[in-house]
């Protein structure tokens, strides 16, 4: 598979927000992290560095794959459909998607 799209990732996060349970808001991801409930985790490109690195490090704890959305937390509430910003969100079960998948391929290409 070739680099993947941001297109894709939105196109599967609208699947999994349908078909599975997706936390949003930092506070509830953070907490889904620690307890390792959490099996992806996608953060605005501009959400605060304090709220990325708590992400990333609990994440890096549980093994858990992140995704940084390119757009911001504006664009990603749009993409889920909200009328509010969303600096980041949790997906606890991706449903029928695969954004699991994606964010893990993403994820993995970014640290080779």
């Amino acid at each position: 598979m070739s680099e993947v799209q941001t297109s894709e990732i939105e196109r599967e996060l609208v699947n999994a927000l349908k078909t599975g349970k997706v936390i949003l808001g930092t506070r509830k991801t953070l907490k889904h992290l620690k307890l390792g409930k959490a099996k992806a985790v996608i953060v605005a490109a501009n959400a605060p560095p304090d709220v990325k690195s708590d992400i990333s490090y609990y994440a890096s704890l549980g093994k858990i794959p992140v995704y940084v959305y390119p757009g911001t937390s504006s664009e990603l509430g749009a993409v889920c459909g909200k009328p509010f910003t969303v600096a980041s969100l949790a997906i606890l079960d991706p449903g029928t998607s695969r954004i699991v998948e994606l964010i893990e391929l993403a994820s993995s290409r970014r640290n080779a």
